[in-house]
This record gives structure tokens, C-alpha cells and sequence, in this order.
């Protein structure tokens, strides 16, 4: 992936506000998932007169478009990623919340051959696996 979210925007025609760009900046920066008050947080951050309802119109903008990907958890919240992200999958930390990247390629493998018995080609999949910690464990410190 080489453009950015606003390149892609621009890409599809969107029309950019100063608003919406300093949105898509922020979500471009993003190393997690946000939701909407996250991100209307570090906007108001970056240009006090944003307001809450400029970054849901603009978060449900992106995603029709197909710049974001909702993600739902089961925590109630609705949290974003960048649609053109490289693949992965997610672990949650049921206790915190904290969402955990990662590629397994064993599972990606699993997930093909699974396809392949059920007489079908894989197009695409979503995993999130659940958990907490173990007691004692590292928890999310040890993500390789």
C-alpha cells in the first residue's frame, strides 16, 4: 500500500474539507483503533472547532467509500482501521480492551486448506480471537 487515505479520498472523488483532511491525518497516524470520540479527541486536538458530529458523518463517509474498515469487538464500541491496511487478524484483551495485531501463517495456511475441503476458494476472512492474560504471562508483551 502506497497512498495514503487522503491520496485515496482524492482518488475518489471525495470532497475535502479542511476538516476532513485533518481527520484523515489523524487516522493516517493512527497505530491502533480507534473510535469515533478517540478520534474526535486527537482531531479537537489538532483543530479545536471540530465537533463530534463532523467526525461521525466524516468516519461513516470513509467507510462507504471503503477508506475504513469497522471493526466491533463486543465491547459496544465501534472502532476503525485503514481498509488498505496489510492483512492481519486480532487478539482481545477481554480485561482491557487492548487489541493486538498479528499474522500467523499457519493459521492463514489452515484457513486455505479449509476452503480447499469445502470446495472452496478463499476471497478473504476476518479472525479475532478473545482471551486474558494468563497468570504470570507476559500478557500482550510477548507478541511474536
Amino acid at each position: 500500500m502506497t497512498e495514503t487515505i487522503l491520496e485515496r479520498c482524492e482518488a475518489k472523488g471525495l470532497r475535502l474539507t479542511g476538516q476532513r483532511r485533518t481527520i484523515a491525518a489523524v487516522l493516517e497516524e493512527a497505530q491502533d483503533h480507534p473510535d469515533v470520540e478517540e478520534l474526535y479527541s486527537r482531531a479537537s486536538g489538532v483543530d479545536p472547532k471540530i465537533s463530534l458530529a463532523t467526525v461521525y458523518r466524516t468516519v461513516k463517509l470513509f467507510e462507504e467509500a471503503g477508506i475504513l474498515e469497522k471493526l466491533e469487538f463486543g465491547d459496544g464500541r465501534a472502532r476503525y482501521e485503514d481498509a488498505e491496511r496489510e492483512h492481519h487478524d486480532h487478539l482481545i484483551d477481554i480485561h482491557s480492551g487492548e487489541v493486538i495485531e498479528f499474522v500467523d501463517e499457519e493459521i492463514e495456511a489452515l484457513q486455505e486448506r479449509i476452503a480447499e475441503r469445502l470446495g472452496y476458494e478463499l476471497r478473504g476472512h476476518r479472525l479475532e480471537l478473545y482471551g486474558v492474560p494468563k497468570r504470570g504471562g507476559s500478557g500482550g508483551k510477548d507478541r511474536s
